[in-house]
């Protein structure tokens, strides 16, 4: 179609079937479909894929991605609540809203002991008052002491003794010194409703993108094929690459460039005072007549010999011949999750350098260690099943779940809960965020998405993946402490209301004035306090040490 005209208006006034011109680097403001250009467009944030895709003509576009350096003419099909983005949203109200509140168990207790006391505190007074009728002898009255103040004396010693403050005091004191202990190590904590669930995950699913990887574009492998030395063959590579916005072309040129002021010996203390431009820039060769080919890679033209950078069907439509065993390095690559680049100069193959995403160093420590614990490990991805397959058989994760959506990880989630198990979602993303949000337990890497962040109930400040750990073992260590705290005020009541109501005192005359009883009370609640403070010398699991965890 023509364009007659051209203006900039506010995302609020675009209407369907508009036509909208995305500049490079902008975001794309609503879905559509590409009708002119091509660029790369970064979707991670809504599917999870790392590598940019390639967006031509009628190539659907999502609103809310980012276009990275090409310019594209797109006609606007879903506004407003109809776009991806805003049904993740919706998604992400939706689980939060059908979470229900867990009754505490305190309350429970407490429903239950206040009445209870109340009745066995007039149960007591009866029984003393019933010596008016002669039930007990006169000489166990204090001395011009009446029926009515002997009874009395015993009747407020129970409701004093077994106020039921130890009770109250026994998860709100632990919950708050847990919270701490997580935040001094790297792990926050909302509220102890996150505590409780965390302590009974069964099952911890993770995103692939940025969560078990760095989120990070890096070579991982170069191999050359000829005599050339890898230095030069490096910088023949960098010098095509550094003409390209292509993200894996920063990462070849970044390690280009990392190998030749750190491992070449031919760099001098001379080059290395230069100025940071020169050390950019000085040691690249001239190229010309470069072009970049959509969906293929590079060629340009360096010391007037033609140097390709890309796949096969670069190399291919150029005459160049792939050797049989260079295309078993490559598959091997693309089976490992790498991304296969050919080199070929002056009409001849001469390397491959392989780009990858890199795995965490702590992922499949993590994931053992878990297992260790009893919690089992899946992955669930919007990445193809091959990279899926690789990573996850890296990390040691047998349960995959590839090429899903964002709505498809929370039905992922709800699968898994079905059984009545407990599931924690770690993930960094927008996409993550509908899947974090209908989990039991909620866990966002810091590095990650602010909305990711908003709907979990864990955030892991450090971004590593040892915190998953920290978060499990935290909790579960805090609710043993809870429960040793509820033990500890139920044997002190058990023991303290019966001596007060003065069960022993007909053999051995023993009573608790209602000032003994209040100590006794204070010390009870100060005991629990002090029992929660212990959770301060709390160390999380040294990565070293965390395959020594046993389910206990």
């Amino acid at each position: 179609r023509n364009v007659i005209g051209e203006r900039e208006i506010d995302a609020l006034l675009i209407q369907p079937g508009d036509l909208l011109k995305i500049v490079p680097g902008s975001k794309v403001p609503v879905d559509g479909f590409v009708v002119s250009g091509s660029s790369y467009v970064n979707e991670s944030m809504v599917t999870g894929e790392s590598a940019p895709v390639l967006k031509e003509v009628n190539s659907l576009v999502i609103g809310g991605t980012i276009n990275l350096h090409g310019s594209l003419h797109v006609q606007a099909t879903k506004i407003g609540s109809d776009t991806v983005l805003s049904q993740i949203i919706s998604l992400v109200e939706t689980a939060q809203m059908a979470k229900a509140p867990i009754q505490k168990f305190a309350d429970f207790v407490a429903s239950i002991f206040v009445p209870t006391v109340v009745a066995l505190s007039m149960i007591t007074f009866v029984v003393y008052f019933s010596g008016v009728v002669g039930a007990y002898p006169r000489d166990w009255l204090p001395q011009n002491g009446t029926y009515f103040d002997f009874s009395l004396m015993f009747s407020i010693s129970v409701v004093v003794v077994a106020c039921p403050c130890a009770l109250g005091l026994a998860t709100p004191t632990a919950v708050m010194v847990a919270t701490g202990v997580g935040a001094n190590n790297g792990v926050l904590i909302k509220g102890g409703d996150a505590l409780e669930r965390a302590e009974k995950v069964r099952y911890v699913i993770f995103d692939k993108t940025g969560t078990l990887t760095q989120s990070k574009a890096a070579v991982t492998t170069v191999k050359v094929f000829t005599e050339m030395d890898r230095g030069e063959f490096l910088t023949l590579v960098a010098s095509a690459e550094a003409n390209s916005e292509h993200p894996l072309s920063k990462a070849i040129l970044e390690y280009a460039r990392h190998f030749h002021f750190f491992e070449d010996p031919s760099v001098t203390k001379d080059s290395q005072n230069e100025t940071s431009d020169a050390k950019v820039t000085g040691w690249l060769r001239d190229t010309v007549d470069f072009c970049a080919v959509p969906g293929q890679g590079i060629q340009c033209y360096i010391n007037e010999k033609q140097i390709l950078v890309g796949n096969r069907r670069l190399l291919g439509e150029n005459g160049v011949i792939i050797p049989s065993y260079v295309e078993n390095i490559v598959v091997d690559l693309e089976e490992s999750a790498k991304t296969g680049i050919l080199v070929a100069y002056d009409s001849k193959l001469i390397g491959v350098v392989g780009v990858a995403d890199p795995i965490k160093r702590e992922a499949a420590v993590v994931v053992e260690g878990l297992f260790k614990m009893g919690v089992r490990s899946i992955m669930v991805t919007g990445d193809n099943w091959r990279t899926a397959r690789a990573v996850a058989n890296e990390v040691g994760i047998q349960d995959v779940r590839a090429e899903v959506l964002p709505a498809g990880k929370a039905d992922v989630i709800r699968l898994f809960q079905k059984d009545g198990s407990t599931v924690a979602m770690v993930g960094d993303g927008i996409n993550d965020s509908p899947a974090l949000a209908a989990a039991d337990v909620g866990m966002a890497i810091g590095a990650g998405t602010d909305i990711a962040i908003e709907a979990a109930d864990y955030v892991l400040m450090k971004s590593s993946l040892e915190d998953v750990i920290t978060a499990i073992d935290l909790s579960r260590k805090t609710f043993a402490r809870i429960r040793l705290n509820y033990m500890f005020a139920m044997a002190y009541n058990i023991i303290a209301i019966p001596v007060s109501a003065g069960i022993l005192f007909p053999w051995f005359k023993i009573k608790l004035p209602p000032w003994v009883a209040g100590a006794c009370m204070a010390f009870s609640s100060v005991s629990v306090v002090c029992s929660s403070l212990l959770l301060r010398r709390y160390r999380k699991p040294r990565l070293t040490t965390i395959l020594e965890i046993t389910l206990e």
